[in-house]
């Protein structure tokens, strides 16, 4: 069996790759990539999500590499998929769309890695832990509020319903708005704002997250003149949005929020 070298492209997926035991196994990393902190300073960039260094990443001969639908470009994909066969490595293509595919995230990453000794042990406490915190997340349990997701701002964007976003904030009873599908993948996921649309006014919380758009409270004025009949806060968008070790974490987190 050849050497297993893996670049990760998504920094979530970097996170699980290091918690299933992998480290030693990773060759590649974006510069996105930045959790934990201590186990990838070592490993080498390859640009970031949306502009992969390919030189660079082919340069490091990978035998598997991570991508993401949401996270990843298809040109970046298909051009690591036509070099050369001696060169091109497997593509472990990931697209988590509710916390719960995290379940189905791991035993992907367990039936690509299984042979190295730790993966399977691992990656069952993982499902154990994710489990338990689904469990004690319910809908019901909470009262429902209508909420805007604020990812970036100029010009402002949210999330559509069918994102794995919308779905972890579903898990508290929390409606994201507007009521849009977004598709399998493109830029209607992550549907753009223009500060006239009626529904705004039925928003009874603005969330701003602190990634991908570094929102802080400066921007509450503006969010509450969006959405006037909201509260505006700012979450913890890693937590939110990141899948692996962080969805269990993130419901807890949802949780207390909603409390």
């Amino acid at each position: 069996m050849a050497a297993t070298r893996i670049a990760s492209l998504v920094p979530s997926i970097t996170e699980l790759l290091i918690a299933l035991g992998l480290r030693q196994y990773l060759v590649a990393r974006t510069g996105f990539c930045i959790h934990p902190a201590d186990a990838v300073r070592d490993i080498p960039k390859v640009g970031g999500t949306k502009d992969v260094n390919l030189d660079r990443l082919r340069s490091l001969r990978p035998s598997h590499v991570v991508v993401n639908v949401d996270e990843n470009r298809l040109d970046t994909v298909e051009a690591i998929r036509a070099w050369p066969m001696v060169e091109r490595p497997e593509v472990i293509v990931t697209h988590p769309n509710s916390p719960t595919d995290n379940l189905a995230l791991i035993d992907q990453l367990v039936q690509a890695f299984s042979h190295i000794h730790v993966v399977v042990q691992r990656a069952n406490a993982c499902r154990s832990e994710l489990a338990d915190e689904l469990n004690r997340t319910l809908p019901n349990d909470h009262a429902p509020q209508n909420v805007l997701y604020l990812i970036w701002r100029g010009p402002w964007m949210t999330v559509a319903r069918d994102t794995y976003i919308s779905r972890m904030l579903a898990q508290v009873n929390w409606r994201t708005l507007p009521e849009v599908n977004g598709g399998k993948h493109g830029a209607l996921r992550y549907p753009v704002i223009h500060g006239d649309e009626p529904w705004l006014a039925n928003v009874d919380r603005v969330l701003l997250s602190s990634e991908p758009y570094a929102f802080g409270p400066q921007h509450f004025t503006e969010a509450i003149a969006l959405c006037p009949n909201a509260d505006a806060s700012i979450v913890d968008g890693e937590l939110i949005s990141w899948y692996g070790p962080r969805a269990a974490a993130g419901l807890r987190y949802l949780r207390g929020l909603a409390a």
